[in-house]
């Protein structure tokens, strides 16, 4: 297999969005028990993709930077974690429309201003919390305040995020796929070295 060179995914969001959680699931293979931290320590995962044609796997080393929502976290973000970023997924949770109305009023301005032209992932978390009803072998989502699929998307399109994608942290379902998705984005990806100069945060 061969083996690509590392590529960073910044993962931000509104606090209780689900994203350390979708980040735990992946890293530990399991729906997190106990307390969850608020962030996850930055991590390095190996992502197996392959090259868009099922012909040739490829390892991605990728190196996961989860940011929490202060002022402190936010100053690191935006002065450090940006600059080295090759694709930014941002997180909503399925279960609060406030928090992907956080997507368009205050995220999405913050990636364009200080990542320009970095790919944006837009993520739904916590799909377990969407109640989905079968009847007759059709699938019905019951109308009971969640985000639908069809929102998100328009939101993804809004933004023009070059992908829009759902998870449960809770199943696992999605989640491997996302950083399959990210790695595939993130190698498309070329920083300048500009960006890659040591950050001091006071």
């Amino acid at each position: 297999m061969l083996e690509a060179s590392t590529r960073t995914m910044l993962v931000c969001g509104d606090t209780g969005c689900g994203k350390t959680c979708f980040l735990l699931a992946h890293f530990n293979n399991s729906f997190p028990e106990g307390t969850i931290p608020a962030t996850l320590i930055h991590y390095t995962a190996d992502v197996d993709i392959d090259d868009g044609l099922g012909l040739v796997p490829l390892s991605v080393p990728l190196a996961t930077i989860d940011s929490q929502h202060n002022p402190y976290d936010d100053r690191v973000r935006q002065r450090c974690s940006y600059r080295a970023a090759h694709v930014v997924i941002v997180c909503f949770a399925i279960d609060d429309p406030g928090s992907l109305k956080s997507v368009e009023d205050t995220w999405i301005g913050e990636v364009n201003h200080y990542a320009p032209g970095i790919p944006v992932i837009l993520l739904g978390c916590k799909k377990d919390t969407r109640p989905i009803t079968s009847r007759n072998d059709a699938t019905i989502i019951d109308d009971d305040g969640t985000v639908t699929y069809e929102q998100g998307l328009a939101v993804s399109n809004k933004i023009n995020a070059a992908q829009y994608m759902e998870c449960s942290a809770k199943t696992g379902e999605g989640v491997q796929e996302v950083f399959q998705c990210a790695a595939r984005v993130a190698l498309k990806v070329k920083r300048r070295k500009r960006f890659l100069r040591r950050c001091v945060v006071l």
